[in-house]
């Protein structure tokens, strides 16, 4: 696997990245129906283009396999995916933003207990939750910042 950063986001690329979204949130979003994920998805290449970095974890033949994008030391994304999920690609793509963008805070679905896990694991504890989510939408999320 290899992990390269990308500032030339092609529409072809959104496009990738917006398809592995939506396998990703079909595996692990599990409290939103297909009616609300096609909602969010016209969203995602907006939040694709605009975000500072975006890291791409590519496997042997250069195909995505996962990506997060971060900005002002918080991830505001990370999407494995689904055939690819437990294989260490979620951690690896941390430990470089960790390491090269100082993360220090991540929001997550409270409704997303793997990914909670997932982030507890890393070392980031809750400091705050939220009844809704920043598009006003009722789903709790919890932000959680690295310990030092």
């Amino acid at each position: 696997m290899n992990l390269i950063e990308t500032e030339n986001r092609t529409e072809e690329l959104i496009q990738q990245f917006t398809a592995l979204w939506e396998g990703s949130v079909r595996a692990t979003h599990l409290f939103l129906s297909p009616e609300e994920i096609a909602e969010i998805k016209k969203y995602v290449p907006q939040a694709l283009r605009g975000v500072a970095r975006l890291v791409i974890a590519q496997d042997a033949q250069e195909n995505p396999v996962g990506f997060m994008g971060v900005e002002n030391q918080k991830l505001e994304m990370l999407f494995i995916a689904p055939q690819e999920r437990g294989c260490g690609i979620g951690k690896k793509l941390m430990q470089y933003g960790i390491l090269n963008y100082n993360i220090r805070e991540v929001g997550v679905n409270e409704q997303n207990p793997q990914a909670v896990g997932f982030y507890t694991h890393m070392g980031f504890r809750l400091a705050r939750r939220a009844e809704i989510d920043e598009q006003g939408q009722p789903y709790p999320i919890l932000y959680m910042k690295l310990e030092a």
